[in-house]
């Protein structure tokens, strides 16, 4: 049984990692840290220099940008710059307006905005902003995660530096999880506890629910609902899972002012940890109990497995996501631990390798495959079913499946991002 101090971390871990977020993470992360430049210069800047890792470009270049129906890292930069707040997080974009759009249009065309790949650096979510004006300078760093401000200067003056410092550090120190403890604490905390994550019910099924209003990136969430699809897959809890999960990401990719709930840094990760759980919830009757353990396990599952994966690298952050809602769906059909951990090695046989070619409108169908995923994984256990450790990457113990599955995305798959980034900048 976890102690309460236990159960007090990992809330306090969650908390960090699920938290609201507008438009695509990585440049709103880009736009978060050139406010704060800006906002440590004290003025307007009149050039802006940003220097980023490959993982955050690549993830940056074809994602539409909250409010300005434009795409691409030159408008967030230069929206950060002008209307951007650091204090707003991941939300750092609230108050942009028509008029701050059109003055972010003018500031690109007059060549205040550079944009450079940072040489010689081995961490993959990095990112430095450079502010000029007035004859001042001012450099913010964020590196780790998409908030984790480790290096704050204003003309040789340095205010904050923790570029040595992990990022366990960061966050008070990392708490050590393995599935098994993921599935106690959703299933034995006090409910009370734990009620603070209905948020991402209601955040994650409104942002599908405007989609399904609108015309966003490749409407894959409108199309499972027409007439026509309705007769290839029929109107049930399955097709409404797609639906849902899809419509969330079509929105956010397109560049709604819709926010949603992230996890570890991703919005996409954090719809396709809750829709598939909400929705499977409501179809089936299950009662807010269950319904609130079934979505801690799926979020939580996700931070345990992205603690070894990282915030960013060349496996698709679906898999992830995926994972950790057929283990929420394994829970409502009335799964029990080694059922869940069947579910999540089903999953890990099917879905390693996915690559991450970048945030764009189609990543509601990677969504859509992993989700889909989920559900016949949890079908599988829950009948017994589940892969053998004579099988592939696939071992007795799901703890070092899951090592399994991240060393192939953060390390095995190194040259695959490489390789990716090549063909993704230099398109004819």
């Amino acid at each position: 049984m976890l102690s309460q101090n236990e159960r007090k971390r990992i809330i306090a871990l969650i908390n960090r990692e699920v938290v609201p977020a507008i438009g695509c993470t990585e440049p709103i992360a880009v736009a978060l840290c050139t406010a704060r430049a800006a906002e440590l210069l004290g003025s307007r800047p009149e050039k802006v220099a940003v220097r980023l890792s490959a993982n955050i470009l690549k993830n940056a270049m074809g994602v539409g940008i909250p409010g300005t129906g434009m795409i691409g890292l030159p408008i967030a930069v230069a929206l950060g710059a002008l209307v951007g707040r650091s204090e707003y997080r991941l939300e750092v974009l609230r108050d942009v307006t028509p008029g701050a759009v059109e003055q972010g249009r003018r500031y690109i065309d007059e060549k205040r905005v550079c944009i450079d790949l940072k040489q010689g650096i081995a961490e993959k979510l990095y990112i430095e902003v450079e502010a000029r004006g007035a004859g001042h300078c001012a450099t913010a760093v964020i590196a780790g995660g998409h908030t984790s401000f480790v290096y704050l200067e204003r003309d040789g003056e340095v205010t904050l530096d923790k570029r040595t410092a992990s990022a366990a550090e960061e966050d008070g120190g990392e708490v050590p999880l393995t599935l098994h403890r993921v599935w106690e604490f959703a299933t034995t905390a006090p409910l009370d506890e734990l009620r603070f994550i209905l948020e991402t019910r209601r955040l994650n099924k409104a942002a599908a629910e405007q989609a399904f209003a609108g015309e966003f990136g490749h409407c894959l969430g409108r199309t499972l609902r027409c007439e026509r699809e309705r007769k290839i897959m029929g109107d049930s809890i399955f097709s409404r899972i797609l639906s849902y999960t899809s419509a969330a990401c079509d929105a956010r990719m397109a560049g709604a002012m819709i926010p949603v709930m992230s996890n570890s840094g991703s919005g996409n990760q954090g719809i396709a940890a809750t829709l598939p759980v909400v929705v499977y919830a409501e179809q089936t009757a299950a009662t807010e109990q269950q319904t609130i353990r079934a979505l801690v396990l799926s979020h939580l599952t996700v931070i345990y497995i992205k603690q070894s994966l990282g915030r960013l690298s060349a496996l698709c952050g679906c898999v992830v996501a995926a994972t950790g809602s057929s283990c929420g769906i394994t829970y409502l059909m009335g799964g029990d631990y080694g059922q869940v951990a069947a579910a999540v090695k089903n999953m890990i046989a099917n879905l390693t390798g996915m690559i991450c070619d970048g945030a764009k409108p189609s990543c509601s169908m990677k969504l859509t495959s992993g989700v889909s995923t989920a559900v016949i994984s949890a079908m599988m256990a829950m009948d017994g079913h589940c892969v053998t450790p004579v099988e592939g990457i696939i071992e007795e113990d799901v703890d070092k499946c899951i090592r399994n599955l991240t060393a192939i995305g953060r390390d095995g798959m190194n040259e695959t991002d490489r390789v990716v980034l090549g063909i993704m900048t230099h398109k004819c």
